[in-house]
């Protein structure tokens, strides 16, 4: 019995400071897991208001620093036209770019008449893919391009994979993917002469999630996303900048199909609204969802596994089409 005791008073001796020093290097890891948060968490909040908010005090010179014109694609709804006027504002000359030649010559006037600008109207349907560039490189000839802001995208409404036509994926193709790469193509050799410039690529706070339903644009917001960074580290240090603009919900006639993204509130900003505040993070952010709500909401939802968006996702929209039949 006694030997017993002894052996059992030896083990907890041996065994004590063992489990003591795994306490601490648990507490340890605690400590600097607790830290590593706060600290990613008040470089997020103060990224932010340097972004978002800071950047709203000081008036910029675009045409000093960037150049003279600046062209802007799907320019004549929502936030391209946005970005049309907030650059026009800015004392920017306006090369608008889009589909309908009555609704470009529409804005066109409406911004020459309002801010005293020159104006440019390019009829390009983005959709019928590489010779419409042609004509797009005619008209920018001579002209000093400033800013480009490839902001044409299409969306069509949620549905599976399987129903989508031909023409729905080739649209896809050719207005959300090989649009950036071309108009790029098109403007950034002047820009790297005169050593300055900047390209802003209008992208989506989706391209963080693979969406069912919504699979196609989903993924070529990917694409946008992925060539605005490598372009962005290829030309770092040549005078241009260049951005991603990553919106949530802006209130468009691309998201009608959706009330609750479409109408304006908190979280879904005007086109308007949204152009002011993206256009002031120019310079202040690589990349940035451009609205500060819209900061909130993907910094939140990048708090649960993909996984669980993606089915969220596509419960919501399932639901959503029941609810319509």
């Amino acid at each position: 019995m006694a030997v017993a005791v002894d052996s059992a008073k030896y083990l907890l001796d041996e065994i004590l400071p063992v489990l003591k020093r795994i306490e601490e290097a648990f507490a340890l890891v605690g400590i600097y897991y607790a830290g590593s948060v706060t600290v990613r968490v008040l470089w997020k909040v103060t990224k932010g208001v340097r972004v978002h908010f800071w950047s709203k005090l000081w008036k910029k010179d675009l045409v000093g620093k960037y150049g003279r014109w600046a062209v802007v694609t799907g320019s004549t709804d929502g936030i391209g036209k946005g970005y049309a006027k907030e650059l026009a504002k800015n004392g920017m000359n306006i090369v608008l770019v889009s589909r309908s030649l009555g609704k470009l010559e529409k804005v066109a006037e409406e911004i020459a008449a309002e801010f005293g600008v020159e104006t440019d109207v390019v009829q390009a349907d983005f959709s019928l893919g590489r010779h419409v560039y042609d004509n797009i490189a005619r008209h920018l000839k001579d002209k000093e391009i400033g800013i480009l802001v490839n902001n044409v995208g299409t969306l069509i409404t949620p549905r599976l994979f399987d129903k989508l036509t031909d023409d729905d994926i080739w649209t896809y193709v050719n207005v959300n993917v090989a649009s950036v790469p071309a108009m790029t193509k098109l403007v950034l050799p002047g820009m790297l002469e005169r050593k300055k410039g900047a390209i802003i690529n209008i992208s989506s706070g989706v391209a963080h999630f693979s969406l069912p339903y919504l699979q196609m644009y989903a993924a070529t917001k990917s694409f946008v996303s992925s060539f605005t960074r490598a372009i962005d580290a290829e030309y770092y240090s040549s005078g241009i900048t260049v951005q991603c603009i990553e919106p949530a919900g802006v209130s468009t006639n691309m998201n009608a199909f959706d009330e609750r993204i479409h109408r304006p509130g908190f979280f879904t900003a005007t086109p308007d609204r949204f152009a002011t505040s993206a256009v002031a993070t120019l310079g202040y952010s690589s990349c940035t969802s451009g609205y500060w709500t819209h900061g909130l909401q993907l910094s939140f939802l990048q708090l649960f596994p993909e996984w669980f968006i993606v089915m969220s996702f596509r419960y919501m929209v399932e639901f959503s089409q029941k609810k319509l039949k």
